[in-house]
């Protein structure tokens, strides 16, 4: 499918988001919508828990202080924004930053499962616990974080979120070890 075109069928996904009202008690308090953006073509793709404060304002994904973080491990493994594709499982920012719920989850997973068909990307990284225990409930991050697994004919790389790097300075070297695995990905077929 032409770049055009999935970026068309991702930009239909997000208004029906809208138009469905989707989690209606968050968008009541949230300023925007949260969708995604980067390159429809990705190869790879990055998936937070939920949007914070900074993207709520600008209706952007990770351009806040752990979004500053993804760009300088992104930048790390010599890729930028434009070559991935980056969103949340939630596409409204939670009330207060709190940790999203399970029915919050549901709701946008439908949303979610269509931006990976439309982007088919080959690997997956999720960002933190709660993005990575959507695909595999039972994963601990802990143990499994820089590992590639399978899940449903994809490979997922389950990862730190970046915003641990901002409480705890030493998990800044376990993200840049990590990322390598993504490095190592990028490289395959290029």
């Amino acid at each position: 499918m032409a770049k055009a075109d999935k970026q068309a069928q991702l930009d239909q996904i997000a208004a029906e988001i809208r138009s469905k009202n989707v989690c209606p008690d968050l968008a009541k308090t949230a300023n925007d919508l949260v969708f995604g953006e980067g390159n429809p073509d990705a190869k790879i793709i990055f998936i937070g828990e939920a949007p914070g404060k900074q993207e709520d304002l600008t209706g952007r994904p990770f351009i806040g202080p752990a979004g500053k973080v993804l760009d300088q491990l992104l930048e790390s493994i010599g890729l930028k924004r434009e070559d991935v594709y980056i969103t949340s499982i939630l596409k409204y920012r939670p009330p207060d930053n709190r940790d999203p719920r399970p029915d919050e989850k549901a709701a946008f997973w439908p949303y979610l499962s269509a931006q990976l068909e439309v982007i088919a990307p080959q690997l997956i990284v999720a960002l933190g616990r709660h993005a990575a225990n959507c695909f595999l409930p039972e994963l601990q991050i802990s143990k499994a974080h820089g590992v590639p697994q399978q899940w449903e004919g994809y490979t997922l790389l389950p990862l730190y979120h970046p915003a641990v790097a901002l409480y705890n300075g030493s998990m800044r070297q376990t993200l840049l070890h990590d990322f390598q695995q993504v490095a190592t990905f990028a490289k395959k077929d290029k």
